[in-house]
C-alpha cells in the first residue's frame, strides 16, 4: 500500500500540497490501452486524494483517486508546482476500491462532505494510516518505533455517537435540511440517510425534518448536536429565539413517538455554558445522567451532550484497555494523567495505581471530574459484595487545573514525580510540557528548589489526534530528553474519514537514570 503523504507541520492548510514530497516514484509502464493523458497514481495525501506526477515531474492531487489507478483527471487549479484535480474516468481500477455504503458519497454536485474514503476498503484505510503515522514520526522527527503495534478498528459503520448537524430551513425547496455540508461547501447536504451514525438516529434523521418544520422557530434552529450514551440519544437544540410551550410540546411528543431512540432533549439559547436539559424529557430513563460505562474497570462516566467524549465510544473502550496495559501501572505507583478532561482514563488508572493525579486545563472539567470520581467511589464501596470482589476502592485522586500551553519546569516540578505519564491532548499536541520535561531531564537543578526528590517518567504512554504534532513531541522525548519510542499504532476512531488518531509509547533510556 502507498504512503499517506502530509505536509510537514502541525496544521494542515489550504496549501498544503505545496509541502515537499519525497522523490518522484516510478510509474509502472502504461498499458496499451490506457491513453497517453492518462496519470498513474501511486499514494494519497493527508485528505485522501490521489496523487500522480507527470512526466515533468510536476504532481497532481486527484479527488476520488486511489493509489494502484490509471486515471484522467479534470484538473481545476494550477500552481507551479502542483495540480489539484478531481476523477473524471477510472481506466485501471485498485483492488482496494469498494462501492460505497452511502448513496451521498461522492464527487456528484450536492454529495456529502462528512467522509473522505467511503470509496477505499476499510482495511486498506487502516493501512494507509499506519503509513502516515511512521511517515510523520521519521520524516517529521526522525524517530522510529520499536514496535508497530496492531492497529485498533472496528466497526465502520454505525460508530460515530457524536456529530454537529447543521439544520437549515430552505423555503425555495419546502423542506428542513439536517445533516454535515456539502463537500469544499457552506451549503447543507440533502442528506436523507447516514451510515455512520446509529441506525436509530439514522432513521430519525427524516422524521427530524418534519418535526423542525413544525416548529414555530424553525427558521431560528441553525444546529442539533448529536451526543449518545449508554442510556439515551441526546439531542441540544441550538435556537436563536425563545422556544414557545407549543414548540416545547412538539419535541416532547416527538421523543414519545420515537422510544426507541431514548431521546434526551437539551436546549442551548446561546453558548455552550447554557446547555440545559428541557424538563420532563420523555423516553430517555425519565432524567437520568447522561453517560457512558468502560466495563473493563467498572467504572462510569456522567457527561454532558457538549462535553468532549470519544466520537466511537466502541473503539475507546479499547483505546484505553490498550493504553492501560502498555503503561503497565503498578499497585504503588504514582501515575499523572495530562490533559485528563472528564477522566476518561483517569477513572480506570485509579483501579490499578496506588495515587493518580489528573490535570486539565477547563477548571469546570476539573470540578466534574472529581464529581465523577466520588460517584464512581461511592458506587463501587456500596456495590462491592462477596460476588463482586475485584470492585476494589479506587485509589486516591487528584485534579487541578491548570493552562497546559504554558507549562514551566517548575510547575512540573511541583507536581511531584511520577513513574508513569499519560498524555492525551488535543490536536495542538503537548509542546509546553515535554518542552518542560526536556528541561528537567537536561538540568535537574530546576527542580531542586521545588520538589528535591523530582524524578523523570519512566514511561509515557501519548495518545494523540495529530501525527505531525505526535512526531514533533516525540522528537523533543527522544533526541532530547533520553526516551526512546518502543511502539507506536494507529487507532481507526473515524473510519471513512482521513482522521488519523495514534498512540506511542517512550521509556526513558536506563543510561538517563
Amino acid at each position: 500500500m502507498s504512503e499517506l503523504i502530509e505536509p510537514p507541520g502541525a496544521e494542515q492548510t489550504a496549501d498544503a500540497h505545496a509541502a515537499p514530497e519525497p522523490p518522484a516514484p516510478i510509474a509502472p509502464p502504461r498499458p496499451a490501452d490506457v491513453p497517453a493523458d492518462a496519470l498513474y497514481v501511486h499514494a494519497l495525501d493527508i485528505e485522501a486524494n490521489g496523487v500522480a506526477r507527470r512526466d515533468d515531474g510536476k504532481v497532481v492531487f486527484i479527488e476520488g483517486a486511489l493509489p494502484g489507478e490509471w486515471v484522467r483527471a479534470n484538473v481545476h487549479r494550477k500552481k507551479n508546482n502542483w495540480e489539484a484535480a478531481s476523477l473524471l474516468q477510472v481506466h485501471r481500477e485498485s483492488s482496494q476500491r469498494v462501492r460505497p455504503p452511502c448513496p451521498h458519497f461522492g464527487l456528484h454536485t450536492g454529495a456529502c462532505g462528512g467522509c473522505k474514503m467511503q470509496h477505499l476498503h476499510p482495511a486498506a484505510q487502516v493501512a494507509i494510516k499506519q503509513r502516515v503515522l511512521q511517515d510523520n514520526l521519521w520524516h517529521l522527527a526522525k524517530v522510529r518505533p520499536e514496535q508497530l503495534l496492531r492497529a485498533i478498528h472496528g466497526p465502520s459503520e454505525g460508530y460515530r455517537w457524536r456529530a454537529r448537524l447543521s439544520v437549515r430551513h430552505v423555503i425555495k425547496k419546502g423542506t428542513v435540511l439536517i445533516g454535515f455540508h456539502e463537500r469544499k461547501s457552506r451549503y447543507i447536504a440533502d442528506m436523507q440517510t447516514c451510515k455512520v451514525l446509529p441506525p436509530w438516529v439514522d432513521a430519525l434523521l427524516m422524521p427530524l425534518r418534519g418535526l423542525i418544520a413544525s416548529l414555530d422557530a424553525r427558521d431560528q434552529v441553525p444546529q442539533l448536536e448529536l451526543a449518545v450514551g449508554d442510556n439515551a440519544t441526546a439531542l441540544v437544540v441550538r435556537h436563536l429565539v425563545p422556544l414557545t410551550d407549543a414548540d416545547r410540546a412538539a419535541l416532547r411528543a416527538f421523543a414519545k413517538a420515537h422510544p426507541a431512540a431514548r431521546i434526551q432533549w437539551w436546549l442551548q439559547p446561546k453558548g455552550p455554558d447554557t446547555v440545559h436539559l428541557l424538563d420532563d424529557s420523555a423516553g430517555a430513563d425519565g432524567e437520568a445522567p447522561l453517560h457512558y460505562a468502560l466495563p473493563e474497570f467498572d467504572v462510569v462516566h456522567p457527561f454532558k451532550p457538549t462535553d468532549f467524549t470519544q466520537v466511537n465510544p466502541h473503539i475507546n473502550r479499547v483505546l484505553v484497555g490498550q493504553a492501560l496495559r502498555l503503561l503497565d501501572v503498578q499497585k504503588h505507583e504514582r501515575v499523572l494523567d495530562w490533559f485528563c478532561g472528564l477522566g476518561n482514563f483517569t477513572l480506570p488508572l485509579a483501579t490499578q495505581a496506588a495515587q493518580v493525579l489528573g490535570i486539565e486545563g477547563s477548571p469546570a472539567l476539573v470540578a466534574r471530574a472529581q464529581a465523577n470520581w466520588q460517584l464512581n467511589q461511592q458506587r463501587r464501596l456500596q456495590t462491592k459484595t462477596a460476588d463482586t470482589p475485584h470492585l476494589s476502592a479506587l485509589a486516591a485522586t487528584e485534579y487541578v487545573a491548570r493552562d497546559l500551553f504554558e507549562m514551566t519546569p517548575e510547575q512540573l516540578a511541583a507536581d511531584g514525580p511520577a513513574p508513569k505519564w499519560l498524555v492525551d491532548p488535543p490536536r495542538e499536541g503537548a509542546f509546553a510540557l515535554c518542552k518542560a520535561l526536556v528541561a528537567l531531564c537536561q538540568d535537574p537543578a530546576l527542580a531542586q528548589g521545588v520538589v528535591p526528590a523530582w524524578q523523570a517518567p519512566q514511561r509515557i504512554v501519548y495518545v494523540s489526534c495529530n501525527p505531525a504534532t505526535l512526531a514533533r513531541d516525540a522528537g523533543l522525548l527522544v533526541h532530547q530528553a533520553g526516551y526512546r519510542c518502543t511502539a507506536a499504532g494507529v487507532v481507526n476512531m473515524f473510519a471513512h474519514t482521513a482522521h488519523v488518531e495514534s498512540m506511542a509509547v517512550f521509556e526513558r533510556s536506563p543510561a538517563h537514570g
